[in-house]
């Protein structure tokens, strides 16, 4: 071996040898160099777009902004004003002032006129203030009640978050059947959804609704995890029945990858969180999903355990729709405690961010992200 060749070597032994010393001694440098925060790093660069729609960022000849038939969609409760506010005043500041989409925020019970004064008073654009219909909302007649009720003391015995609750049960379906039924809603084609004490970090410089319609998008999300599967026994038993008889309603290049490691025998628990999510309308009111929401609901599990919107609408979109329909908006800094994402790198700085990247939560352990893009 001649003595140039051992040189790198004995040079390559003492590099390796001081990689393995720093990432044992110091965990900040093992997380900066692990293979999963260089892809992250590497993904973020590659990834990111400022979408440029056909008239130039949506600017027309005539000078008017091209726009979809969009709107934000609340749902909250009076006594949330103030963490409504927060949520809209970030969102106005950090896109809607540019780009002036309205709100609708929807309700059980008649906004007070506090609410609509405070919340009108941060908004640039119009917004309108609707109540749900009780059939919408409140536990159906049909549903065994004895049956109910042990669910939750159940699931109060086991510690599960909300497991004592029937008005979140009562959200949950409403939001996994009826929110994009509402009058409100029949004239747009996209939402998004916004929910009080959530934060926005980065600064959008494009219109992601007409992101989402220029490239036949039909969902877009920012965090994804699994769900508790105390909540959640039977919704897959109960999702394969609705499979099995209906064959016809599933794309092959679907995203069943994302929410199964075994090709459909079991539900790996995988959802996208969807107190964040920005959708096609009409994809929520087409046959395939229709009619799976009319089966889970006869089924009775929305109130016999605590199945979840974003479950439903993530097994949902995940099996009726192609994969490439699905959209991660890395760009689109975001938190609801306890998780967040926040863009890295160069995204970071294009978007303006005042996020941590240190805290971002897309490729820890409880993750779900490696999954969507594995599907």
């Amino acid at each position: 071996m001649n003595t140039q060749l051992r040189f790198l070597l004995l040079a390559l032994g003492i590099l390796i040898g001081l990689h393995f010393i720093l990432s044992v001694a110091h965990e900040d440098y093992n997380k900066a160099t692990s293979l999963s925060s260089l892809k992250e790093k590497w993904r973020s660069t590659k990834n990111h777009y400022e979408y440029v729609s056909p008239e130039i960022q949506g600017q027309a000849t005539n000078g008017t902004r091209r726009k979809v038939k969009a709107a934000f969609v609340i749902l909250a409760r009076n006594g949330d004003l103030q963490g409504v506010i927060e949520s809209v005043k970030q969102i106005e500041d950090r896109f809607n002032k540019e780009f002036g989409y309205p709100y609708v925020f929807l309700n059980e019970e008649v906004f007070s006129d506090e609410f609509r004064t405070y919340t009108s008073e941060v908004i640039s654009t119009k917004a309108t203030y609707g109540l749900i219909p009780k059939e919408h909302w409140f536990q159906p007649d049909w549903i065994d009640e004895d049956k109910a009720k042990a669910a939750r003391e159940d699931m109060i015995q086991k510690q599960v978050i909300y497991g004592g609750s029937v008005s979140y049960r009562n959200m949950c379906r409403f939001n996994s059947g009826f929110f994009f039924r509402h009058p409100l809603l029949r004239d747009y084609d996209y939402y998004w959804r916004i929910e009080p004490n959530v934060k926005f970090y980065c600064d959008i410089h494009y219109d992601p609704f007409l992101f989402m319609s220029d490239n036949n998008k039909v969902y877009g999300f920012t965090i994804t995890l699994p769900e508790y599967g105390e909540t959640i026994e039977t919704l897959w038993k109960t999702t394969k029945e609705f499979i099995k008889a209906n064959p016809q309603y599933l794309p092959k290049d679907n995203a069943m990858g994302f929410v199964s490691d075994d090709k459909g025998e079991s539900y790996n628990r995988c959802h996208y969180w969807s107190n964040f999510e920005i959708g096609d309308l009409n994809f929520w009111r087409g046959e395939a999903y229709t009619k799976y929401f009319e089966h889970l609901d006869k089924a009775g599990g929305f109130y016999y355990e605590r199945w979840g919107d974003a479950p439903v609408h993530s097994i949902g979109v995940s099996l009726f729709a192609p994969k490439d329909k699905i959209h991660f908006f890395n760009d689109i800094g975001y938190r609801h405690e306890p998780f967040m994402h926040c863009p890295t790198g160069q995204v970071h700085a294009q978007g303006k961010c005042w996020c941590d990247q240190k805290q971002n939560f897309d490729y820890e352990w409880y993750s779900c992200l490696k999954h969507f893009e594995a599907a």
